[in-house]
């Protein structure tokens, strides 16, 4: 299959991969924010995504955007704002 080499649809390929991180991970990305600890307790989810956008895009893309940390930012954080947390 060959790489996605336009940027709109490795940006859509970053936001779909974060979503499916948040929606599997929930609970856990809410304690992670509650305990200012989200990077520390999704790491490997993290990972995971990140190997599989690098594997579906273009090097291009990958060394000029920044679409799939932007979409983890995104989604995992700034959509939870309404949980607690002493982060803001």
């Amino acid at each position: 299959m060959p790489k996605i080499d336009r940027p709109e649809a490795a940006r859509r390929l970053a936001r779909a991969i974060a979503s499916d991180v948040s929606l599997y991970n929930e609970a856990k990305i809410i304690v992670g924010i509650q305990n200012d600890s989200l990077f520390d307790v999704m790491a490997n989810e993290i990972q995971e995504g990140r190997d599989l956008y690098h594997a579906r895009v273009s090097d291009d893309l990958l060394t000029t955007t920044n679409f799939y940390e932007r979409a983890i930012v995104d989604i995992l954080v700034k959509s939870k704002g309404s949980v607690e947390s002493d982060i803001w």
